[in-house]
């Protein structure tokens, strides 16, 4: 599985849209400071994500999101999320 993501920082009240294959180890380095684009708005938290089947769906999804350029895009996707178990 692959995902994409979108973190909240408070501290900036910033998103970050990003994609992976392994959620738990990259929010984990976003929030050691180990990325250079989301170290100044530790803590992050997750507060949106979506499994593809492939790397390539998910780095389209990412791209599509960002192409928006929109905050109040991300916050109706972070909506429209059904809950999770």
């Amino acid at each position: 599985m692959f995902y994409v993501y979108i973190l909240f920082s408070a501290k900036l009240d910033s998103y970050y849209v990003g994609s992976t294959g392994n959620i738990e180890d990259r929010i984990k380095r976003h929030n050691q400071g180990r990325s250079k684009a989301t170290k100044k708005g530790i803590p992050w938290r997750i507060v949106y994500k979506k499994a593809f089947e492939t790397r390539s769906q998910a780095y389209r999804a990412e791209l599509y999101i960002k192409s928006q350029k929109s905050k109040s895009f991300i916050q109706n996707l972070i909506k429209q999320q059904q809950p999770t178990g």
